[in-house]
């Protein structure tokens, strides 16, 4: 049984600073962001949806992937969404020697030309979150974290939750995640229109990063 919380605490902002929790909260925007794809069929789904409520998103985008899908990668660029790092091989940061993870970051920034960095499963040491700047091209890293999760990655939750989690846990400048990832696209595609129909209802505007 995975354990993860569905809305960051506010402890938990205050102990890590530095990342990107959740963006200022004074707008009516919403922040709907995409880990581990491309993925030809689920993120063009994804791409499709974003389009029909004229709703921008960010990407966080495993290199292989892109390697593999690069047309998908471009159809991601070309709907002006914005795109970060999420490593090369989808890492965990606890569980991977520095020197490791740090190349496999720098390897998906030959094909991500980004300065945001989401480490997978939010997992990433102090050490390896100081050394960022050298290997992602130059640019300032940002490392963007989340405000709330729709849990869409659990097979153990219903596809209806996924959709409770998110509309019953944002406010204005709320980071939330879904996966455009086969594992999740049976519980992301129920969810997913709902929530945007629901912010567009709420008059939200949703933003990329």
């Amino acid at each position: 049984m995975m354990f993860y919380l569905v809305k960051t605490p506010w402890w938990l902002k205050k102990v890590y600073p530095s990342y990107v929790w959740n963006m200022p909260p004074g707008e009516q925007d919403i922040y709907l962001t995409f880990d581990d794809g491309p993925h030809p069929e689920i993120t063009t789904f994804v791409l499709q949806q974003l389009k029909a409520y004229d709703a921008l998103a960010s990407f966080f985008c495993i290199g292989k992937n892109v390697v593999n899908h690069p047309e998908t990668y471009r159809d991601i660029l070309d709907g002006g969404h914005s795109v970060g790092n999420h490593t090369h091989h989808h890492l965990n940061g606890w569980k991977t020697p520095n020197d490791i993870y740090l190349k496999d970051i720098a390897q998906a920034g030959q094909y991500i030309d980004s300065g945001l960095f989401r480490p997978p499963y939010g997992k990433i040491s102090s050490f390896q979150a100081k050394h960022l700047a050298p290997v992602m091209r130059g640019r300032k890293p940002s490392i963007i974290m989340w405000d709330v999760l729709s849990a869409d990655f659990d097979r153990a939750v219903k596809p209806e939750k996924c959709l409770e989690n998110v509309i019953f846990n944002i406010k204005p400048g709320s980071i939330v995640v879904f996966h455009d990832s086969e594992k999740a696209f049976s519980r992301l595609s129920y969810a997913l229109p709902r929530v945007l129909e629901h912010l567009k209802n709420k008059k939200y505007r949703m933003n990329s990063l």
